[in-house]
């Protein structure tokens, strides 16, 4: 084999190469990614993902938690201040959540009603994930130009 042959050879392998751990980079990078919906693009938008996991996120709804009789799953209400979400979860709560806290839920959607794996619950009395501020906001602001 030609020293040219040769060359063209090693370019086109190491192109090849570096295509391969592209695809292989951004196929793990689609498998791994969770989007934030808010509560109104599920509710009324149904711009939920059916296959998969997301975050939903808002303020738990007073006097929305019921808990089933002798077992760790429990219901409860989110809402954005525009539309609600019921959700249902097994597990054992963060020690933070309670009525009128805003909460961060990981799951999926099915048939309306939200079944989550995880949920997180805000630190302190200052803190909001960025996504639920933003969607709490966003109402807001919709709100005032309504009137």
């Amino acid at each position: 084999m030609k020293p040219r042959q040769q060359r063209m050879l090693a370019v086109g392998l190491s192109l090849s190469g570096l295509i391969i751990a592209a695809i292989l980079t951004f196929k793990a990078f689609e498998e791994n990614m969770m989007f934030f919906i808010t509560i109104t693009d599920v509710v009324e938008n149904n711009k939920a993902p059916i296959d998969r996991e997301f975050r939903v996120g808002g303020l738990v709804v007073s006097d929305s938690i019921t808990r089933e009789t002798g077992s760790l799953t429990m219901s409860f209400i989110l809402t954005d201040n525009r539309n609600q979400l019921t959700v249902n979860y097994t597990g054992v709560l963060p020690d933070l959540f309670r009525e009128g806290q805003g909460v961060v839920a990981i799951g999926k959607l099915n048939q309306n009603v939200f079944i989550a794996d995880t949920i997180l619950a805000k630190h302190d009395e200052n803190y909001m994930p960025p996504e639920v501020i933003d969607s709490l906001k966003d109402h807001v602001a919709e709100t005032k130009e309504g009137y």
